[in-house]
């Protein structure tokens, strides 16, 4: 069966995906503990089973969600909800000097006159390395060695993005959520999953069969906790090696397992990150593309009979040199230094990310400070017997100081259940991606030149047959 008729089949028991409710909240979400959220109860007590977390590819809060600061009907909603002091630190409209020190504003990317504005091709991946990044945080997102051109200054609406609309409406955004590190695309998912990155700046392949140290599903696996990574193309835990086969399945897995209510405790979804079809958001593939992944995975997740206690987290890796108004911010980590090329305490810029359950608050912000431990620190508090709130350590729960001492991203989801009355389409439109760039297309406007994939990298590198991938799935 195809994956689409897997979610249509799913979705004739029980009509449009019932994903909500209003009920008024005492008090506006803000910084520590919310009255009645799950973190008061047991984890046992905590109405999550199933967490499902999906991770995309470069993009950053004030790019992607940055409207939800101007949407008049959000705001307005979220002030009835929870008060007048509810807002977003969000910044869409930002201005930053160009090479020759003119100013040169933001923009909506979709308006941009390139032939391809959702692809942008033409224009040079930004720059997302440990040296562009700081870069960007020291003299703008077009500064020299940045990496970028225009490109990086584009924004797009709730409109161009309209599943990530649909979800701010119902459910938790965060809006201080940073990438792990200032670096690049594995680093980051390797704090995701082992809270660290074992000093890799880069996206550098293990050189045997895999990294060696713990990651949480090792630590889940040995607890009893089902673990899976449903992978399209790629499955970041393969760079843990062959160790991790029993937790790898491929992507149409993930729909069937949804529909019939036995996707794993913790489960991982990975998107495309593979030629012109990509689905992960990495430039140059088109965000639609995207927005059809996510819809089609949240709204599995959302008919399966482990919605009702489900956690679904949508995040991003890292920001991919777009623009972001706040300066990142450092956080405890073992390879701290004060030397700053050498420093992993620097974390990266704000990524979107967005908390989806039966028991999120509807349209809520979440202020707290997180970064990719933070899912870490949720699984831990759940299954592995870490504390709520702060770093106290009676068993050795924790694989790093940095997940140690990361906030727990559960403070907004509610003791109580919503009672539904608000939808989301699973057949939401999104209008077709356009064609890939091309090797004309993808001809960048500077020297730069593009990334290759982590397909090919792997294979210069001999790694992915190292661990038995020796092809694309289909």
């Amino acid at each position: 069966m195809e994956r689409r008729d897997l979610i249509k089949a799913s979705l004739a028991l029980g009509g449009s995906i019932v994903v909500g409710g209003c009920r008024p909240w005492p008090r506006p979400p803000s910084h520590g503990a919310i009255r009645r959220s799950i973190l008061d109860r047991s984890p046992a007590e905590s109405g999550i089973d199933t967490v499902v977390v999906v991770m995309m590819e470069n993009r950053s809060f004030d790019s992607y969600l940055g409207w939800l600061a101007r949407d008049h009907d959000y705001i307005d909603a979220g002030r009835r909800r929870y008060g007048r002091r509810f807002s977003v630190d969000g910044k869409q409209r930002q201005r930053f000097p160009g090479p020759d020190g003119a100013p040169v504003d933001t923009y909506r990317r979709i308006h941009f006159p390139d032939p391809d504005p959702w692809r942008a091709c033409g224009h040079p991946d930004p720059g997302h390395g440990w040296n562009a990044g700081r870069a960007q945080r020291d003299g703008g997102f077009l500064a020299e060695g940045s990496g970028n051109d225009i490109f990086a200054l584009g924004y797009f609406e709730g409109e161009d993005l309209p599943v990530y609309d649909a979800l701010a409406r119902r459910f938790v955004t965060c809006d201080r959520w940073h990438s792990s590190v200032l670096a690049p695309t594995y680093p980051n998912r390797e704090y995701l999953l082992s809270g660290q990155s074992g000093g890799n700046k880069t996206n550098a392949f293990p050189t045997g069969d895999g990294f060696p140290w713990d990651t949480v599903v090792d630590r889940l696996a040995r607890a009893g906790v089902t673990t899976a990574d449903y992978y399209s193309d790629l499955p970041p835990l393969a760079l843990w090696g062959s160790r991790m086969g029993p937790h790898l399945r491929t992507i149409d897995g993930y729909y069937e397992d949804a529909a019939a209510g036995r996707l794993p405790q913790v489960t991982f979804v990975d998107p495309a990150f593979v030629g012109d079809a990509r689905s992960d958001d990495h430039p140059h593939g088109d965000p639609r593309a995207a927005q059809r992944f996510v819809r089609d995975v949240f709204a599995a997740f959302a008919r399966s009979p482990q919605w009702r206690n489900g956690l679904f987290v949508l995040t991003y890796d890292e920001w991919g040199g777009f623009f972001d108004h706040e300066r990142p911010p450092h956080l405890p980590d073992e390879r701290a230094s004060d030397v700053d090329e050498d420093d992993f305490s620097q974390a990266g810029f704000r990524v979107p990310t967005l908390l989806a359950s039966p028991r999120a608050l509807p349209g809520a912000i979440d202020h707290q400070q997180y970064d990719h431990t933070s899912v870490l620190r949720f699984l831990e508090w759940r299954f592995l017997g870490a504390p709520a709130r702060g770093p106290r350590a009676r068993t050795p729960w924790y694989l790093t100081e940095r997940d140690r001492h990361a906030n727990n991203p559960g403070e907004l989801l509610s003791a109580e259940y919503f009672e539904p009355d608000l939808h989301f389409d699973p057949d939401l439109h999104i209008p077709d991606p356009t064609a890939g760039c091309g090797p004309e297309g993808a001809t960048t406007t500077t020297a730069a030149a593009l990334e290759p994939s982590p397909w090919e990298e792997g294979l210069a590198s001999g790694y992915w047959e190292r661990v038995g991938l020796t092809s694309l799935p289909a």
